[in-house]
């Protein structure tokens, strides 16, 4: 694949997110030499309805008349929310070029973001997402209500990020041993992205026999990749675990498999547990 097609999308919306995501898209198209580009995707369907009555008995002009009316606030609507977007996304890419992403594009699409971002799919090394967006912020989820939907939608890398930014400086991969993870480690050995970090390999959960083979081969392929890496074996709920270790070694940034039955999950999507919530403040991103 040429180069130049594999851009890392940082996929933005009008909440105050949008910085972060923007810093840490341009932090990682810098490290990786990667184009940048911003994505704006305007819901097909925005909040219908002005709560005005239309009902009632009206003439047939009438009706023209207003059908017309509608149609060309509908229309007047949209090109606002366009010309707002296009606003919004300049002071992005200026933002972008400016925390040093090497070229930054940015483009606005009408539709379903899970579908746009499918079909972008195979020009995208890799995608940047804010963990809230602007709908969330007054839900208080933990998570932008697309986000979940998205990581089931494409299967490239997923940097799911929370706000505001801070250049990674150690990073922990939750390592089990399975086909996403240990593709998970060719990633980290084969890409600039996090080149002179140190990384912490965490193997968590029930005991298994062949994990000090598993983790060894992880080590060794990074090792000889030429990362300093600490590898460790811990018992225990693999959530608890990878939540403790996270505070403990302060680690900027969490790497795992992005799977819906991974016992990790709730790390993402969130859970009761507020210890858990806390831990899930640094931006993660999802191996696919």
């Amino acid at each position: 694949m040429n180069k130049q097609d594999e851009k890392v999308l940082a996929c933005v919306d009008q909440s105050h997110f949008a910085d972060t995501v923007t810093d840490y898209a341009a932090w990682a198209a810098r490290r990786m030499d990667a184009p940048l580009e911003l994505l704006h995707v305007i819901d097909r369907h925005p909040e219908q309805g002005l709560g005005e009555d239309h009902s009632g008995a009206i003439g047939i002009n009438a009706q023209e008349q207003l059908l017309s009316n509608l149609s060309d606030r509908d229309a007047a609507v949209a090109r606002a929310k366009r010309e707002q977007g296009r606003v919004f996304l300049n002071r992005l890419r200026e933002r972008g070029l400016a925390a040093g992403a090497p070229s930054a594009d940015m483009r606005q699409r009408h539709g379903a973001l899970d579908e746009t971002l499918a079909e972008q799919e195979n020009s995208v090394r890799l995608f940047v997402f804010g963990r809230r967006g602007a709908s969330a912020e007054t839900t208080q989820r933990d998570l932008g209500r697309n986000v979940e939907r998205v990581v089931r939608a494409i299967h490239k890398p997923i940097l799911t990020v929370t706000e505001g930014f801070k250049e990674p400086e150690r990073v922990m991969l939750a390592y089990d041993g399975t086909a996403v993870t240990r593709k998970g480690v060719d990633m980290i050995a084969n890409s600039p992205l996090f080149k002179g970090l140190p990384v912490h390999i965490v193997m968590a959960g029930k005991e298994s026999a062949d994990a000090p083979k598993q983790i060894a081969w992880a080590k060794d392929m990074l090792t000889s990749a030429g990362f300093e890496v600490v590898a460790d074996i811990l018992p225990g709920d693999p959530e608890v675990v990878i939540a403790r270790e996270v505070k403990a070694r302060d680690i900027d940034m969490l790497l795992m498999g992005a799977y819906a039955h991974s016992p990790l999950r709730t790390l993402i999507f969130g859970s009761k547990t507020t210890d858990l919530l806390r831990a899930a403040t640094i931006p993660t991103l999802l191996l696919r």
